[in-house]
Parts: C-alpha cells; structure tokens; sequence
C-alpha cells in the first residue's frame, strides 16, 4: 500500500541498538498501523445502519459539562455535578428520542417524568 511506502518503519542504526524499549515512529505510520489493526471497526458504519458515522453526539454530551466547568470554575459540592449530569442526561435522552423537552420537564417537576 502506498501509504506504508511512504511511511516506513524508522531505521535502526548502531546507536539504536544498545538502546531499549521500542523505536518511536511517526505520527503517520502510527495511524497507518492504527487503521490497519481496527479496520473492520473503523468501517462498521458502512455495514451495519445502526452504528453512526462519527461519536460527535457523545462528544456534544459531554460538551456541556466542560462548559459548566469553565463559566463556574468547577461544581461547588459533588453532589451538583451529580445533579448537573443527571439533568442533562435526561434532556439528552428526550431530544434524541423525538420528544418535547420543556413540557417533559415540567411534568418531571411535579414528580410524573416522561419515559422515553
């Protein structure tokens, strides 16, 4: 393959050899290596529908938590940020399942929560 001619392994020199441990690589033979070992996972999205392209939704899940962190410096007490997560998971959930958030969460309020 023409990205493993262009990215050889590094060359051992006499130097080298009375070092231990592994010779560092590139950042694209890295990859390369990384692509060719996951490459039945790397390309599951082309055959089974129900795995998504990207992980952007659980990245965008956790997004919010860095951003609370930032505006208030962090959570005053644990059990905030427990709170924080649990409410944000549930808002999470009713937006990915197609429901309405504002009036789930009202009913959540008065102790009768939309399950989706």
């Amino acid at each position: 393959m023409k990205g493993f001619e262009d990215n050889p392994p590094p060359e051992i020199s006499k130097d080298d050899e009375a070092k231990r441990g592994i010779q560092a690589q590139s950042k694209a033979r890295n990859l390369l290596d990384r692509l060719e070992k996951y490459e039945k996972e790397i390309l599951r999205f082309a055959t089974d529908l129900r795995v998504p392209f990207s992980n952007n939704q659980a990245e965008r899940d956790l997004r919010m938590i860095t951003i609370q962190q930032k505006i208030s410096g962090d959570f005053r007490k644990p059990n905030g940020a427990d709170v924080f997560c649990r409410i944000r998971g549930y808002i999470s959930t009713l937006i990915k399942n197609k429901m309405p958030v504002i009036s789930s969460l009202h009913s959540a309020i008065e102790d009768v929560p939309s399950l989706p």
